[in-house]
């Protein structure tokens, strides 16, 4: 195999699994998001042990995104995906935040 096509499958075989992990992470940001808007409209969800490991959730998928390396093949669409789901998981942590607020009206 040539050296530009065998570095070339390489390339594409990492950018289609990383693009995976992105749609998933952006899934995972999805489930959560249900999660917490169902949260604020019953007050017994509030319970500190929901707290806990929603928060715990938050952290897992925020220090995965953060560490997030992008590949060098990685396009403008990649990055700009990438940046709004750090967007977003900062703005779930804001809604989270003010779950048990929002419950208890």
């Amino acid at each position: 195999m040539p050296k530009d096509s065998f570095q070339t499958s390489i390339q594409d075989s990492f950018i289609e699994a990383w693009r995976g992990f992105i749609d998933n992470m952006e899934k995972s940001l999805d489930i959560l998001e249900r999660g917490i808007d169902e949260a604020t409209e019953m007050i017994d969800v509030c319970t500190s042990e929901w707290c806990e490991a929603t928060e715990h959730v938050i952290d897992e998928l925020s220090n995965s995104l953060f560490s997030i390396s992008e590949p060098r093949w990685s396009s403008d669409e990649d990055s700009r995906k990438i940046k709004d789901l750090k967007g977003r998981v900062h703005g779930l942590y804001a809604k989270y935040k003010a779950t048990p607020e929002q419950a208890s009206k």
